[in-house]
């Protein structure tokens, strides 16, 4: 991948009593100052761990602010700055949901840019792209339903949900990672895809109208594949993503195969934005044992995806080069 220095990332700290500044500090160190112009978004007090790693701005007044409120502050202005063209990509530290909630904010970042942003329809992408080195092929999960109960999927799981976010990754995969015709499999609902109807209807009822209408598209669709061989095929290399029904069948295959790796994309915005694939492990925090290798992910997939969009936009005459 060709260095981006010139690429804009904005960094958001997130909840200030995790391990986000902590790893958000040793990823830029990291990384070094060559591969993007960073600038930080936290709480006053974290100011003196980033010198020299990027600008920082240190959001809210600084006297008795909360850490819920100072992770949201950090993500209004790193929206306002992305919105604004001041930044080409956003890259958000964890957030404590409960924290952000009791703050007056959404309890989970998808749904905060969503509504900043004004989209009309955001996906949440999981991702390990792999390496050259050791030949691992990329792993991108979709999650087509995120924060809900277990007992809610199947009447959330339709088919128009289905088919808007099978098209939003495919555009993604596109436009974004610069794939020509992405190969994307659909986890099904139910065991052994339903068996022929004798576990559910969903494989039926949901997923086979939403199949025919997605096909002859850009994108190569294959499914209802069972949840227990698609991912194994998936990260073999054989789909460039996979399209689960719910939160943890998606992420508990991702997080088994790319533990440590894994990056959030958030498809849908009008900005590239990425995070770890962890949480903010208050038990650790301060004791300088966190592992960064996810946000040194986020970090370089960030890059990667900013400069792509930004070239892209070149060559159709609208944007920045």
């Amino acid at each position: 991948m060709a260095h981006s220095p010139d690429v804009r990332v904005a960094v958001t700290l997130g909840d200030p009593r995790g391990i986000g500044p902590e790893v958000a500090a040793r990823a830029l160190a990291a990384m070094g100052t060559g591969r993007c112009a960073a600038q930080v978004l936290g709480p006053r007090e974290c100011e003196d761990d980033f010198a020299g790693l990027g600008r920082y701005e240190a959001v809210g007044d600084g006297a008795g602010i909360g850490p819920g409120r100072a992770a949201g502050l950090a993500i209004e202005r790193g929206v306002e700055l992305a919105l604004a063209g001041e930044a080409d990509a956003l890259v958000t530290a964890p957030v404590h949901k409960p924290a952000l909630a009791a703050a007056g904010y959404h309890p989970g970042h998808t749904e905060m840019l969503m509504a900043l942003a004004g989209a009309a329809e955001v996906g949440m992408v999981m991702c390990d792209e792999g390496g050259a080195d050791d030949h691992r092929p990329a792993k991108r999960v979709l999650l087509a339903t995120i924060h809900i109960p277990l007992r809610g999927v199947a009447e959330a799981l339709t088919e128009d949900l289905l088919v808007s976010q099978t098209r939003l990754l495919g555009s993604a995969l596109q436009h974004d990672w610069g794939l020509a015709e992405p190969r994307i499999a659909l986890c099904a609902l139910n065991p052994h895809a339903s068996d022929d109807g004798m576990f559910g209807t969903a494989e039926r009822e949901v997923y086979g109208p939403a199949l025919e209408r997605l096909s002859g598209g850009p994108s190569c669709i294959t499914g209802p594949i069972p949840a227990d061989t698609v991912f194994v095929r998936a990260f073999r290399g054989e789909f460039d993503a996979v399209v689960a029904p719910y939160h943890d069948v998606g992420m508990a295959a991702f997080k088994t195969a790319a533990f440590g790796r894994g990056v959030n994309v958030t498809i849908g915005l009008p900005f590239i934005r990425t995070s770890p694939d962890h949480g903010t492990a208050f038990d650790i925090a301060g004791q300088g044992v966190a592992d960064p290798s996810s946000m040194i992910e986020a970090l370089r997939l960030a890059i990667r995806l900013a400069g792509a969009r930004r070239r892209n936009r070149a060559r159709s005459g609208g944007g920045r080069e």
